[in-house]
């Protein structure tokens, strides 16, 4: 990991961009963390959709203030194909293909969803346990983690497969290969899981099949009404208060 920028924002919150080989990402510490080592805070990973981190900054930017406000650091990646890392010429037709067939009205079937969202998930999942890795390794930073938001299959499987990522805030907004049901139901950490209720680029009867097959004891679904962009503030209190109950 090599830091490449810092500013602190006007809250104390002290904002880092880093590479860790080709890949970008920015980590978001308070000011009591960046401070002294001997209070490490605990980690949120900050989970986007494909849209490039530059475009996605001020939405990340306000979740990782919000989360530096309870005590906790955060940090987020860029995605395979997206910003300014390298094209990725099949995942660009997967989802050429897609807007081509939601367009039209047509049905979006298992396949064009599965050639869209299962490659993202094979490639990001490594990416950000090496981020963790080398976040982790960082004296003002410590345990235990938690993930929030961005594409719902990563989550999944960060959740399947990162053992020391304790809870996670899932956003039910992206669509789901029928492959990620099967790995849902081996899900074990604590859930919230956030719903807009109007969604119109979601299935909501998928969403909610989704979440009845998450194998977690304790798992929470967070509905509201509205579109994708509607999401209330309170919803935002009401994840916080859940990561504050699981990673102190």
């Amino acid at each position: 990991m090599r830091f490449t920028s810092e500013q602190r924002l006007d809250d104390g919150v002290l904002e880092r961009e880093f590479t860790l080989g080709e890949i970008p990402g920015i980590l978001w510490t308070p000011a009591s963390a960046s401070a002294s080592a001997s209070a490490p805070a605990p980690l949120i990973l900050l989970g986007h959709p494909p849209l490039g981190l530059r475009r996605m900054h001020p939405r990340l930017a306000e979740r990782a203030r919000h989360a530096a406000a309870d005590g906790f650091a955060a940090a987020t990646i860029e995605l395979p194909g997206s910003g300014d890392r390298p094209r990725w010429a099949a995942a660009e037709r997967a989802r050429a293909t897609l807007r081509r067939a939601m367009e039209a009205g047509e049905p979006v079937g298992d396949e064009i969803i599965g050639a869209v969202v299962l490659p993202l998930v094979e490639r990001s999942v490594p990416e950000w346990r090496a981020a963790l890795d080398a976040l982790l390794s960082l004296p003002e930073i410590g345990g235990p983690v938690g993930y929030s938001g961005g594409v719902i299959s990563i989550g999944i499987l960060l959740a399947v497969t990162e053992p020391r990522i304790a809870a996670a805030v899932l956003f039910a907004g992206s669509l789901v290969p029928a492959a990620m049901f099967e790995e849902a139901r081996r899900v074990g950490i604590p859930l919230h899981v956030l719903l807009q209720w109007d969604d119109e680029g979601n299935d909501r009867q998928a969403a909610l099949d989704l979440f009845d097959a998450f194998g977690s004891q304790e798992k929470t679904l967070h509905a509201n009404m509205g579109g994708h962009a509607g999401v209330p503030r309170f919803a935002g209190d009401a994840a916080a208060a859940f990561f504050a109950r699981h990673l102190r």
